[in-house]
């Protein structure tokens, strides 16, 4: 099985708006179509910024807020949500520039943005910028609904026996739930490490079971060399 993208999971159509979209039009698409975020995009078509229900709660949360706290104590990063929460406009509430990904993207890579990022959403774009999806947490996550047999059957024929041109019968591989348990004897570890290591990367898989038996390390090394 190839390796799953963002294109194969990734919803479309998207709802976006437009630089010059009002607060109150924004609050009424976050609401109508139950999204915490959307992407901002230009005539083009192209993604500039995304606006979230963060930003426009910023509005409501600060703007009357006249306390004289703009100073070290709060920093550069609260005097940046002032600014915003005097915002009227897509343009003036987004964030940017947006931390897109690209249809051929791994999904791995989207999950890992949004980690790192702290964010729920991401725009797809195509080669020119273009708005043409957005993937979810939800949607990343989708991937591990994957049947257990579909693994099991990828990692014992496409991967043990056409990839390491190992015989499947040398091994004991079991899928439940997504976690593989990999029993077996090798000659040398480091084919053991790179089975592992291969098996991890496979489309809906948890996390593996390493219960293989390793010789000793100078048994290895020389296996490496008959």
């Amino acid at each position: 099985m190839k390796a799953t993208t963002v294109k194969d999971v990734m919803s479309t159509p998207v709802v976006a708006v437009r630089r010059d979209a009002s607060f109150k039009e924004m609050a009424a698409k976050l609401r109508g179509y139950r999204v915490s975020a959307f992407p901002v995009i230009d005539e083009d078509g192209k993604v500039i910024g995304v606006v979230s229900e963060a930003d426009l709660l910023a509005k409501e949360a600060l703007a009357d807020d006249h306390t004289g706290i703009h100073g070290a104590i709060t920093g550069v990063w609260r005097h940046k949500e002032y600014e915003k929460a005097e915002g009227l406009t897509a343009g003036d509430l987004m964030t940017h520039p947006a931390m897109t990904v690209r249809p051929e993207d791994p999904v791995e890579h989207a999950a890992r943005l949004m980690y790192t990022l702290q964010v729920k959403r991401l725009p797809v774009v195509d080669a020119g910028g273009r708005l043409v999806g957005i993937i979810s947490r939800a949607d990343v996550l989708a991937v591990f609904d994957r049947p257990d047999a579909e693994i099991l059957a990828e990692i014992t024929d496409d991967i043990i026996l056409r990839e390491f041109l190992l015989d499947p019968g040398r091994f004991m591989v079991s899928v439940n739930e997504g976690v593989v348990t990999l029993q077996g004897n090798l000659e040398a570890a480091v084919i053991g490490r790179n089975l592992v290591d291969r098996i991890r990367r496979v489309t809906g898989v948890v996390a593996v079971r390493d219960e293989l038996a390793y010789p000793p390390a100078e048994q290895s090394i020389a296996g490496l060399y008959l």
